[in-house]
């Protein structure tokens, strides 16, 4: 991932916000390098990421796949249909153009990573306006390496890239060959 992004999207309110979302969805925005994944890949690992035939508990959680134009249009509904013939069920999932997103509050941001105290203080070093933090590559592929996403493999090829001192390393290495990878 180049850049993942929390917000809110789908819905008509103005300038939501996790306390009041009106009809919104939470979602994540992405950029992608699709010369590395490409947009048929991005869809094999929503399917995977979670149950779409099961019903959202409201509105703030429903499954919901943004197209930005018509060749997304088409590769998601492609895989839509696919989904359901897989799982033999309706799958629940909706797909919309991408309107206008709202970036969700700054707690939010980089979840996984500020679970970890001692990267999200190197972060936070490297990185002081949250606005940064949020457009780092860096901190995008430390994050998902923190919430368990990516092979101890892929993470000591692209280590040094991420600007973290040794200690930070060897608490991100640890992290990740301690999970199930």
């Amino acid at each position: 991932m180049v850049r993942t992004r929390v917000g809110y999207a789908g819905g008509t309110k103005k300038n939501p916000t996790y306390y009041n979302l009106g009809n919104h969805t939470e979602t994540i925005q992405l950029d992608y390098d699709p010369t590395q994944i490409s947009y048929e890949e991005l869809l094999a690992i929503f399917w995977d990421s979670h149950n779409p035939a099961k019903p959202p508990f409201s509105r703030q959680y429903q499954s919901i796949i943004f197209y930005h134009n018509e060749e997304q249009k088409r590769l998601a509904m492609e895989s839509k249909a696919r989904e359901e013939a897989r799982r033999k069920a309706k799958v629940l999932t909706e797909i919309i153009p991408a309107g206008d997103f709202y970036l969700a509050e700054d707690y939010h941001q980089k979840y996984y990573l500020q679970l970890v105290p001692e990267l999200r203080k190197e972060f936070s070093a490297i990185y002081p306006d949250i606005n940064d933090l949020i457009a780092s590559t860096a901190a995008a592929r430390v994050n998902g390496y923190a919430g368990g996403y990516g092979t101890f493999a892929t993470l000591q090829e692209e280590i040094d890239d991420f600007g973290l001192s040794p200690a930070a390393k060897e608490k991100l290495l640890h992290l990740v060959s301690s999970s199930k990878n």
